[in-house]
C-alpha cells in the first residue's frame, strides 16, 4: 500500500515538473514566434556586448543572499537544541534551491535530508523550521507586493494605470479601495466570529484551520527565540529582500542602455521575477520575459536588452545555484560514505 502510494506521489512530482516546465518552454517559444531575424540578431548581439564582469558580480550576489539565509536557518534551530555549522546549513540550502529546479517542493526534502546526513539533525525537526521559515518568506513576499502596489515608483505607477485604463473604462480611487476593503476585513470579522466554529466539523474548513494555527505557531516561534536573535532574524529577512533587489541593480551595469536605471528600477524587476517565478519550473522563459516587458514597458528599454538583461539575471542566479549545488550534492554523498564506514 505504501508502495503504491510512493508511485503515485512520484507521478504527481513527475506531472508537475512536466506542466511547469511546459509552460516555460512554451513562453520561451510564444516570445520567440513574435520576433523577426532581425530582432533575433540584435538580442544575440546584446548578449556579445554585455559586461559580463557585473553578470558575475550578479552571481556573486545571488550566493551572498543564500548565504545569509542560511545564517537566518540556523537561528531557527536553537530554540529547539541544535546548533549546525554554517557550512552544511549554506551547502543544504544551494542543495535545495537545485532540488527545486528539478522538482517541485523536492529541495526542501533534499535540504532536510543533507542537515540529517551532516549534523545528525532529525528530519521531522529541521523540516519544522522549514515550515516556519516559508511562512515567514510568503507573509515577507504579501508585504513587499502590497508595499510595491501601494507607493509604485513613477513610471511603474503610470504604466499599471495606463494598462489598467485600457480595459476598465473607470478606476477605483484610494478611498473607494480604503472602503472596500474596510467592509471585506468587518465582514471576515463577523464571519469569523458567528459562523467559524460552526463550520470546523467540515474536513475542508478543518484543514484550513490547522493551516492557519500552524501557521501562527511558526511566526510565534520567532518570538521565542530572544530578543537578539530575533532581532538578527528580521534583519537577515531585510537583508534576504534587498540582496534580491540588489541583483537586479547589478544587472543594469552590465548594458550601457540600462546603466542608468536605479534602485526603483530593480525593485520593479524584482516584482515582476517573482511572479514568474511562480508560473514556471525555476522561472524558465517567464522570469526573463516578465523582466523584459517590465523594461521595455516601463522604462522604454529596447526589447533585445531588455531581453539580455532578463536572461542574464535569471541565468547568474540559476549559474550559482547549479554550480555551487552540484559541488556540495558531491560533499554531502562524500561526507556521508565516509561517516557510514
Amino acid at each position: 500500500m505504501s508502495q503504491t502510494k510512493e508511485k503515485k506521489s512520484l507521478w504527481k512530482d513527475v506531472l508537475r515538473m512536466v506542466i511547469f516546465l511546459g509552460i516555460g518552454f512554451f513562453f520561451i517559444y510564444w516570445f520567440l514566434l513574435k520576433l523577426d531575424n532581425e530582432q533575433k540578431a540584435a538580442i544575440w548581439q546584446s548578449f556579445l556586448e554585455a559586461d559580463y564582469g557585473w553578470v558575475i558580480a550578479c552571481v556573486l550576489c545571488s550566493l551572498l543572499s543564500h548565504l545569509v539565509r542560511a545564517l537566518r536557518w540556523q537561528l531557527l534551530f536553537k530554540p529547539i537544541g541544535y546548533r549546525p555549522g554554517l557550512n552544511n546549513t549554506f551547502g543544504s540550502v544551494i542543495v535545495a534551491y537545485l532540488g527545486n529546479l528539478a522538482f517541485p517542493r523536492a529541495g526542501e526534502v533534499m535540504r532536510c535530508a543533507t542537515l540529517r546526513s551532516s549534523e545528525d539533525i532529525p528530519v521531522e525537526k529541521s523540516l519544522g523550521t522549514v515550515v516556519t521559515e516559508r511562512i515567514i518568506d510568503l507573509l515577507a513576499f504579501g508585504l513587499i507586493v502590497l508595499i510595491g502596489m501601494l507607493v509604485m515608483f513613477g513610471q511603474a505607477k503610470d504604466w499599471l494605470y495606463n494598462t489598467l485604463s485600457q480595459k476598465f473604462d473607470s478606476l477605483p480611487n484610494m478611498t473607494m479601495i480604503a472602503i472596500v476593503l474596510a467592509v471585506l476585513a468587518l465582514a471576515a470579522f463577523v464571519f469569523y466570529k458567528f459562523f467559524w466554529k460552526k463550520l470546523l466539523h467540515i474536513g475542508i474548513f478543518s484543514k484550513i484551520n490547522n493551516l492557519v494555527l500552524g501557521m501562527v505557531d511558526g511566526v510565534k516561534s520567532i518570538l521565542h527565540m530572544g530578543r537578539r536573535n530575533t532581532l538578527l532574524f528580521f534583519l537577515y529577512s531585510v537583508a534576504i529582500y534587498l540582496l534580491y533587489i540588489l541583483g537586479g541593480l547589478i544587472i543594469f551595469h552590465a548594458f550601457g542602455e540600462t546603466n542608468w536605471l536605479g534602485m526603483r528600477a530593480a525593485f520593479v524587476v524584482y516584482l515582476f521575477g517573482s511572479v514568474g517565478m511562480t508560473f514556471s519550473q525555476g522561472g524558465i522563459g517567464v522570469y526573463p520575459a516578465l523582466v523584459m516587458m517590465g523594461l521595455t514597458d516601463i522604462y522604454g528599454i529596447s526589447t533585445a536588452v531588455g531581453t539580455a538583461c532578463g536572461w542574464l539575471l535569471w541565468g547568474a542566479q540559476q549559474a550559482a545555484v547549479i554550480a555551487f549545488g552540484a559541488g556540495y550534492l558531491l560533499y554531502f554523498s562524500l561526507k556521508k560514505r565516509k561517516k557510514n564506514k
